[in-house]
């Protein structure tokens, strides 16, 4: 086994004195509280492999400067040559550098040995004195097999400018040659060292030069994986193979959820060394179609069938997940250099295993703690990133390793406590409202304060999980979860709240013998209209649910290009519903396209802890839906008139008995009942704007036309009277792409809203 512990703790404490003896060095640190998180991607696989470490006091000081001395010993750390010291510790190649000199095996190796160093013109090394980035490159470049020849030139400049052409300086700023290198700049030349190839006969790569096992395009899923020899020391990979680490090293974690290469000795983990990659980013889901995912910003980001996806330490892919990766649901998108989506994580990659409850406002008290220690985390709280002041009483942050981010959560849930699993003193699984819910041990204390039998208000995580539990009514802690009613029949109902849970139970109408038939029909009216709405729910009896059907909250009309409604601004993460006649669509800001939606529009808004509007309804507030479409009239064998409406989608609603003097060919808006008559409570034709040239588009997402401006949604249907059929999206062109292409002119159809619904192309325009 080639594998040794190293830490540059005994370097720098050599070298604080120029003439100091060496002393003991402590531990090598594995938390750095100087770095960020990017700044780990560099260190953390040269730590691992012993190049590079930390200070005792937690720190990695990046600024510091090394040594001539200093760096030659993570040369030979890295060539993974420390078993061949032996043979030079009693030799004397430089005169200032004793065999006494406790660096003296690793210069003389990298001198002698591996011919990566020469000393100065009087022949001494001067083994305390600063490297220079030059002097490092320099070295580097010998170490991968590169001679003086193959570069020429006038140094250090051609080193430098040869190393940039490689790639052995990315990163690194070469403007000044003769500048000290820091332990940062260090890391980075390092880093790209281990993934460039050596020069010479047989060539390669340099780990595998060094007599080491690569294994590339692995993705970590966690650093703390249980081994076989019963530490939770051992990396687990996405494709389920476990390996061990080398020597009683332990990866902090940094570098879970990316994608790169496993550096082996033998079947033991020397490092891992992460792909050049773009960034991670955040978002939760507005609205999945096909392989295009558009988060509640409105930003799309296109995956192929077999993109990699990562849940709970499982892989599966995208032609699987989609069917299960709901609106709501947080995901973790890995991006490459080109921007594209090379691997995604549901919610931060990992199973939530304990949690911290917030109990002060602005608090993070034990953040650091649930991280493990390491540094550079990032907070994100209901998808957006957020920081000590988002902080409020009952919020729950777990931690996610893989993605390195601490998860805040807000969703409380108040029902009644039907049973657990295995006892209420120490309850490992609990069921509310018809769901059995997970319960972490660190929430089996607050739990066992309450019985099956009780009302409770669970706080719950990213993922679904009770954190802790609190009695219904505590200040700072009321019921928040909100969902859509998917299925009501009769008394009873099944609700998909917005964070993933899916409950049901049967709906108390309050009926007794008092009330009568009247109240009956009445309150199972009012249910009936609960269907695809956007609901609150309790439960006060063992499979019992209560449901408020939510309306109204934030006043004032919504601008889109300011995005605000009203006086309040729109969250990041702002969820768009849309009631229709065929159930409750979701959207993005985008496919509301720009402009201004009146107030009598929007049946709901809700805010979130800090004020901004993460939810909105559009539609009636009744129980009718609006719709557009184009009308067809038909007649029974009595003469009978009865009133379809068509839209893309097929006919979406009647026929119905005709009430209005209208024709067919119509684009109408109409609100149709929902509640199971069968009927339309208004229709009105839509504004016709005929011969709209394509000189009048602002872009694909509005149109000009006397004078006012129309905003023209994603979700705009349009019809081709050229060929008799609705306008579907192709060949990646948008339905809209695809109209405005196809003629010169095309008639418009706007609601009073100042937005298009309806386009008319061909017929009389080329």
């Amino acid at each position: 086994m080639k594998k040794r512990i190293l830490s540059l703790l005994l370097l720098a404490a050599v070298m604080a004195s120029l003439l100091a003896p060496a002393v003991q060095a402590a531990a090598p640190a594995n938390r750095f509280y100087d770095l960020n998180g990017d700044a780990f991607m560099s260190v953390e696989p040269l730590r691992l492999m012993g190049i590079m470490d930390g200070f005792s006091d937690g720190n990695f000081r990046p600024n510091s400067q090394l040594t001539r001395a200093q760096f030659c010993k993570m040369v030979v750390c890295a060539l993974n040559a420390e078993d061949e010291l032996g043979l030079y510790r009693t030799v004397t190649i430089y005169p200032d550098v004793k065999p006494s000199h406790w660096a003296a095996a690793y210069i003389n190796m990298a001198a002698k040995g591996k011919k990566a160093i020469s000393g100065f013109s009087d022949g001494k090394f001067y083994p305390d004195r600063t490297v220079t980035l030059g002097q490092a490159a320099t070295i580097l470049l010998r170490t991968l097999g590169y001679k003086d020849e193959n570069i020429g030139g006038v140094w250090p400049d051609s080193y430098l400018s040869f190393a940039a052409s490689i790639g052995l300086t990315d990163g690194v700023d070469t403007a000044k040659g003769n500048s000290p290198l820091t332990r940062a700049d260090a890391a980075i030349l390092f880093t790209n060292l281990l993934r460039a190839d050596v020069q010479g006969e047989g060539g390669g790569n340099f780990l595998t030069a060094a007599g080491l096992t690569v294994k590339k395009d692995m993705v970590l899923v966690s650093s703390n994986a249980r081994g076989p020899d019963g530490k939770e020391t051992a990396m687990l990979f996405a494709d389920g193979s476990l390996y061990q680490m080398a020597g009683d090293k332990a990866s902090n974690g940094s570098l879970n959820g990316y994608k790169g290469t496993l550096v082996l000795d033998g079947q033991r983990v020397v490092t891992f060394l992460p792909d050049a990659r773009g960034e991670s980013r955040v978002i939760y889901v507005a609205k999945i179609e096909g392989y295009q995912i558009t988060d509640r910003s409105g930003t799309k980001y296109n995956v192929t069938s077999d993109t990699s996806v990562f849940y709970q330490g499982a892989e599966t892919s995208w032609s699987e997940a989609k069917s299960w990766v709901n609106p709501g649901t947080s995901l973790t998108l890995y991006l490459g250099t080109a921007g594209n989506v090379e691997y995604i994580f549901v919610g931060g990659g990992d199973s939530s295993t304990e949690a911290v409850i917030v109990y002060e406002r602005g608090s993070t008290k034990g953040f650091d703690s649930l991280a493990g220690g390491v540094s550079g985390y990032k907070v994100y709280k209901n998808g957006c990133r957020a920081n000590a002041g988002d902080m409020r009483p009952y919020d729950v942050a777990t931690y996610a390793s893989s993605t390195n981010t601490i998860r805040v959560c807000d969703t409380r849930l108040t029902g009644y406590y039907e049973s657990c699993t295995p006892s209420p003193t120490e309850p490992t699984s609990i069921r509310v409202l018809g769901h059995d819910f997970d319960v972490l041990t660190t929430a089996q204390a607050s739990l066992a304060k309450f019985r099956p039998g009780s009302q409770i208000t669970l706080l719950l995580t990213e993922d679904g999980k009770v954190a802790g539990a609190v009695k219904p009514g505590t200040s700072g802690a009321n019921a928040n979860a909100i969902g859509i009613a998917t299925s009501v029949s009769g008394t009873s109902a099944t609700v998909k709240l917005l964070c993933g849970i899916e409950i049901s139970g049967t709906v108390d109408l309050g009926i007794t013998e008092e009330t009568g038939n009247y109240i009956s029909q009445w309150r199972q009216e009012e249910l009936a209209r609960m269907q695809n709405r956007l609901v609150r729910v309790t439960s006060t009896g063992k499979n019992a649910l209560g449901l408020v059907r939510l309306g109204g909250g934030v006043s004032g009309a919504l601008d889109l290009e300011k995005r605000r409604l009203g006086a309040s601004y729109l969250a990041e993460t702002v969820s768009v519903f849309r009631y229709t006649a065929n159930g409750i669509e979701v959207l993005s800001l985008d496919d509301l396209g720009i402009g201004t939606i009146p107030n009598g529009e929007i049946s709901y808004a809700h805010t979130n802890w800090n004020g901004q509007v993460d939810i909105i309804a559009l539609g009636q507030v009744g129980g009718g839906a609006t719709l557009y479409g184009r009308t067809s009239i038909s007649y029974s064998e009595r003469g009978t008139s009865y009133l379809s409406i068509y839209s893309d989608q097929g006919k979406v609603a009647g026929p119905y008995p005709t009430r209005y003097d209208i024709g067919g060919g119509v684009y109408v808006s109409a609100v149709v009942d929902t509640a199971g008559t069968g009927g339309y409570s208004s229709l009105k034709p839509l504004t016709a704007l005929k011969e709209v040239p394509n000189t009048a588009w602002s872009g694909q997402g509005a149109v000009t036309v006397d004078g006012r401006t129309y905003s023209i949604p994603a979700t705009v249907m349009a019809y081709n009277k050229d060929t008799m059929e609705w306008i579907s999206a192709k060949d990646g062109r948008s339905v809209v792409e695809i109209a405005h292409a196809y003629a010169k002119k095309c008639d418009m159809y706007a609601s009073d809203d100042g937005v298009i619904r309806a386009i008319e192309v061909g017929g009389d325009f080329r």
